[in-house]
């Protein structure tokens, strides 16, 4: 499975867990607009970590903060697990 694609199903889970509707899921979309607030962030990176053992944000000299959920598939593709 790509992670782009592990990324969104989470993504999408979480929105139907907090009763949230997003929009069509694309590498273009700033994230500020998928309808997901922060405590879906938190539940989206805190599974991720669980499910893929790596988490992009724990390094804050290499850290830059993603803007579109392509730039956030990106982040989870270049970090070793």
């Amino acid at each position: 499975m790509s992670m782009m694609l592990k990324i969104t199903s989470e993504m999408q889970q979480i929105a139907r867990e907090l009763n949230i509707t997003l929009p069509p899921l694309d590498d273009d979309l700033p994230l500020q607009n998928t309808g997901l607030d922060s405590l879906g962030f938190a539940l989206l990176v805190a599974r991720l970590e669980d499910e893929l053992g790596r988490d992009p944000f724990t390094n804050p000299d290499e850290f830059v903060f993603p803007d579109t959920i392509g730039d956030f598939v990106r982040a989870y593709e270049n970090v070793r697990a």
